[in-house]
């Protein structure tokens, strides 16, 4: 499945203003669920799993395009610390359960994450909906972003992909599309996820 994360460009000053500043002493790695215990509930199928964990030269190869889009060498060098990418896929289309979901979105919650949601996407169930889904969770620590988790759910796959670092929200356009992190479309909004959602 090709992911795109919808996110207007100036939406996500806006988003970090409208979300606040959570200020938090906990890394995410120390409180963020372990979302692959998830997903193995998440669908009525079983699924056969692709894991990566970037080594240090992706993850200088990803400091250096942070540069490439402005950002100072000594700041990129802090931005990153750890970049993972999951794939699971089903033999046939899968039928999400709600119940995993709202798991997993209780837990992001417990520990402090803020989840957002495609504006424009239609909810599961209605004949607009095209099988896909995508849910954001960020981490704050400050007004800086130090924990990233995006969940792209298709018919027929998942794909998870988990970001650790010392990010301002802008650099999110910067590594959208790169190292199995969804493209920023521009002409979509991520919000706040609805209460209990």
């Amino acid at each position: 499945m090709r992911s795109t994360l919808r996110v207007f460009p100036g939406a996500l000053v806006l988003m970090t203003a409208f979300l606040g500043v959570q200020l938090s002493g906990q890394s995410p790695a120390a409180t963020s669920p372990d979302i692959r215990q998830f997903v193995g509930n998440l669908a009525d199928e079983p699924a056969s799993h692709t894991g990566l964990v970037f080594d240090r030269s992706m993850l200088q190869a990803a400091r250096a395009l942070l540069q490439s889009g402005g950002m100072p060498p000594d700041r990129a060098a802090a931005a990153l610390t750890s970049i993972s990418y999951d794939l699971y896929r089903y033999p046939h289309p899968a039928t999400y359960a709600p119940d995993a979901m709202a798991s997993l979105v209780a837990a992001y919650h417990a520990a402090g994450w803020k989840h957002l949601v495609d504006a424009h996407e239609p909810p599961p169930g209605s004949a607009e909906h095209h099988g896909t889904a995508t849910d954001l969770w960020l981490h704050f620590t400050g007004a800086d972003i130090d924990g990233i988790a995006v969940l792209a759910r298709g018919s027929r796959d998942v794909n998870v992909i988990q970001v650790a670092g010392d990010l301002r929200p802008l650099d999110l356009i910067h590594l959208s599309g790169h190292f199995g992190i969804p493209k920023v479309d521009s002409n979509a909004v991520m919000v706040p996820a609805p209460d209990g959602h």
